[in-house]
């Protein structure tokens, strides 16, 4: 929590420029080609991380599939996640993310830019629903983030049962799979500190319909819970 205070301490100059211009993309979303918004945004968040002392490692970039539409599913560890996320990719994505921040301040602003989709966790016809239309959004071209462990670990880098679910939309889509592995992306605001962090972020290689055609959904989230967690532990050692 130290550091959201001192990262809004050490923005508070150049946040109602941001706000403004968030806000103003938000709402003519129309105006604004995909790519030019998610470059203002990861502008932003690049400078509030460097301000903020984390530093991004990031890897598999050239993982990435050529053609956009396509799902990443990393694992969850907390607020800071979407940042990481954000600022280690450098292709434009949008997020599903809980109901409950639907009225917080400028993060709706953001939501709304990045064509964002809220769900809702404890109504299981509106999550399916949820499904649905990100699963056509991404046959449409978007890239999306899923967090399949559905709420983020209390046990640091280590994974909880990712949830068979999620991964109805790839099917849906038919598209390809991209598993993130997260590390150590709970430090920057669960601990009380504002000493220089780092996390990791891994772009593990894609798993492609034909790979995964056939499979349960429950098979599928083993397989990349699995992929990530093997990522998490080759690089804590």
């Amino acid at each position: 929590m130290n550091r959201i205070v001192y990262m809004v301490l050490k923005s508070i100059p150049r946040i109602p420029n941001w706000y403004y211009h968030i806000v103003k993309m938000a709402n003519h979303r129309d105006q604004y080609a995909e790519e030019e918004s998610y470059a203002y945004l990861r502008n932003i968040v690049r400078t509030v991380d460097k301000s903020g002392r984390v530093d991004i490692l990031v890897t598999g970039t050239e993982n990435l599939p050529e053609k956009n539409g396509f799902i990443f599913f990393p694992n969850h560890q907390g607020l800071f996640d979407m940042m990481a996320m954000v600022d280690a990719c450098p292709r434009p994505l949008s997020v599903v993310i809980k109901k409950e921040a639907e009225n917080w301040i400028l993060i709706k602003h953001i939501i709304r830019m990045l064509d964002g989709i809220y769900m809702d966790r404890s109504d299981i016809r509106a999550s399916l629903e949820v499904i649905n239309t990100m699963s056509e959004k991404v046959k449409q071209g978007r890239n999306f983030v899923i967090f399949a462990e559905g709420t983020r670990s209390k046990e640091g880098n280590k994974l909880q049962q990712f949830k068979a679910g999620t991964f109805k939309s790839a099917l849906k889509a038919n598209c390809p799979i991209v598993p993130v592995a997260l590390i150590d992306c709970y430090r920057p605001f669960d601990i009380s500190s504002i000493r220089r962090e780092q996390v990791q972020v891994h772009f593990l290689k894609p798993i492609y319909p034909e790979q995964y055609v056939g499979l349960k959904t429950r098979e599928i989230a083993y397989l990349v819970q699995e992929k990530i967690q093997s990522e998490i532990d080759k690089n804590i050692e």
